[in-house]
């Protein structure tokens, strides 16, 4: 079969990821949708990029955009050439602007920006104006290059609302704004390793199944993995949860960290409290010690959400995405976060004589006192080789986007934009169950991004072990894509490119239409009914065939059996004869 060719275990990792064999079931879809005697639909379910966005604080950011250009031209006014933005009086002129404006979402996000900027956060209206506006238009290097400041507070503030369930720990996180959850992932990697903290051959630990790239990371940086896998099940199905049991295996002191997706991807469940606690149980009691990274994008998704990072500040590297939230993958907005009162500059300090010499130098060009640098500034630096350490950071039109977005979510005081995108997912993931035709029990801790399929859990539920036992013999678990690519123009995602079930898939519940997904179940359906027929046919045909054996088997002890008694019919005399 074709999937057999394209990915196979090796040296314990896979040789395409699921991202990659996407492009293929997408070549595949196309040729069964595109054409003037097409009759399918083409229906890509392997990307997670949402298909709505915020406007709101887009048209804020446009707006301001307008009010940055006449603070410009107010500098330097000739065909073409404007000046730097100047900050005194910068508010007022603000306001003058906004009132001037029309009416718009938009505008009234600006006018409740500032009120709430300096009043709820104390800012001065002149330095927040000046800096919003001096960064929109991108005239200058990040400064502070790890953040802007009042950048820096604004999303401090967001990640504590939708991150710690409005209850922080106490004390600050430093934050540092990067291009996405992809450079954070990057940066994060690099840091821990060329800082000691992790490497070649060290044992880390991944919540699985999880996001590829940080399979793929892991065995790329020379790491052993252990998997802490989300094995739980009940009445034949999957939770997402870990049990007790896997947990248990970060007591191992061998694990020097523990990587998870919070709520996950692909299966999109966040970890229920029970899990928190024991986490919690194991960091404080057992190994206070272990490096928590958790990427908790979709976060926002699940109600009362609590991260890691809320729970166990001083031990967990937090990451955010503002790309599935408010529809901004092509904006590339990340943030990492890191406790001011962390577990990762004391371990730096407590480095053998050797390293932190080695150390020393690398960071001796930026500081007097390169043994003094935070972790989270080392990752700044890192993220541009070090030499290139005065133009680092995050561009600035970028971090004005980043606060504007994270204002709309702190102003949005019923949090209706929030709801509503819980609902779109789950709306999806209605028609989904409802074209397959299955039942899920509810899970408040759903965030229905993505849905895991697993069709061998499914089978063994509702066709006993005889059809797994034949599909494993007559099939591989890539059929499962590429016949629905193949046979209806329908892309997912292979699940075991996750690590996940091999006999799974996952389905995207973001990036098309709500009516889509009914369709994409009923693919489904029919496919996995299409297998069903084909493996009862061939029982049909199996138990003909034995029958047919068992008949041919008999045939001469029925002749001979027959024989006997056509001789015990004889007459007498006959047998007499006989006997002469």
């Amino acid at each position: 079969m074709p999937a057999k060719s394209v990915i196979t275990p090796r040296a314990g990792r896979m040789q395409m990821s699921p991202f990659e064999i996407k492009d293929e079931l997408i070549k595949l879809a196309h040729d069964v949708t595109q054409g003037k005697s097409a009759s399918k639909q083409f229906l890509n379910a392997g990307r997670g990029n949402p298909n709505w966005i915020a406007t709101t604080p887009r048209e804020a950011f446009f707006l301001l955009g307008q009010f940055a250009l006449t603070e410009s031209k107010r500098e330097w006014d000739e065909p073409d050439f404007g000046g730097m933005p100047q900050r005194k009086g910068s508010a007022r002129r603000f306001e003058r602007f906004l009132q001037a404006a029309s009416d718009s979402p938009g505008k009234a996000l600006l006018s409740a920006t500032l009120e709430y900027a300096t009043g709820e956060l104390g800012f001065d209206a002149d330095a927040f104006v000046h800096e919003l506006t001096d960064s929109i238009i991108g005239d200058n290097y990040p400064v502070p290059d790890r953040m802007l400041q009042h950048c820096e507070r604004i999303v401090h503030e967001f990640l504590m609302k939708e991150m710690c369930d409005a209850r922080p720990p106490r004390g600050t996180f430093d934050l540092f704004a990067v291009e996405g959850g992809t450079a954070a992932m990057c940066y994060i990697f690099n840091s821990l390793m060329a800082n000691g903290l992790l490497k070649p051959g060290d044992t880390i630990a991944l919540g699985t199944p999880i996001f590829t790239p940080y399979i793929e990371m892991t065995h790329l940086a020379g790491l052993k993995a252990v998997n802490i896998e989300q094995s739980e099940m009940k009445k034949g199905m999957h939770t997402w949860r870990y049990p007790e049991s896997e947990l248990k295996k970060l007591e191992n002191p061998k694990i020097k960290a523990f990587f998870v997706v919070n709520p996950s991807n692909p299966a999109s469940v966040a970890m229920d409290s029970a899990t928190l606690r024991r986490i919690v149980s194991i960091v404080k009691n057992k190994r206070p010690d272990l490096i928590l990274l958790t990427d908790d994008v979709y976060g926002t998704f699940v109600p009362g959400f609590r991260s890691l990072a809320a729970e166990l500040p001083r031990n967990t590297i937090l990451v955010y995405s503002y790309s599935k939230h408010f529809g901004s993958t092509g904006w590339r907005l990340g943030v990492i976060g890191i406790h001011q009162d962390n577990i990762f500059d004391p371990a730096i300090q407590k480095l053998p004589r050797k390293k932190r010499d080695e150390l020393i130098y690398r960071y001796s060009s930026l500081t007097l006192h390169p043994e003094k640098m935070k972790f989270i500034d080392r990752m700044v630096a890192d993220s541009r080789n070090v030499a290139l350490n005065h133009t680092a950071g995050l561009s600035l039109p970028q971090q004005v986007q980043m606060a504007l977005f994270s204002l709309f979510a702190l102003l949005d005081s019923d949090d209706s934009y929030k709801l509503r995108c819980r609902e779109i997912v789950h709306e999806r993931l209605a028609n989904l169950l409802e074209g397959i035709g299955v039942e899920i029990p509810p899970d408040p801790n759903r965030a229905a991004y993505y849905a895991v399929l697993d069709i061998e859990a499914w089978a063994r539920r509702t066709h006993g072990d005889e059809f797994m036992t034949w599909a494993t013999r007559e099939h591989v678990p890539l059929d499962i894509v590429y016949g629905l690519a193949r046979n209806f123009g329908t892309v997912l995602l292979n699940g075991d490119g996750f690590g996940g079930p091999p006999w799974s898939a996952r389905v995207s519940l973001a990036n098309l239409p709500t009516g889509a997904y009914r369709q994409i179940g009923e693919h489904i359906a029919t496919g996995t009914g299409n297998a069903v027929k084909r493996w009862q046919q061939s029982m049909l045909v199996a138990e003909k065939q034995l029958a047919a054996k068992k008949s041919s088997a008999q045939k001469p002890a029925r002749k001979k059996l027959a024989a006997k008694k056509r001789a015990m019919k004889k007459p007498a005399a006959t047998k007499a004869a006989s006997r002469k």
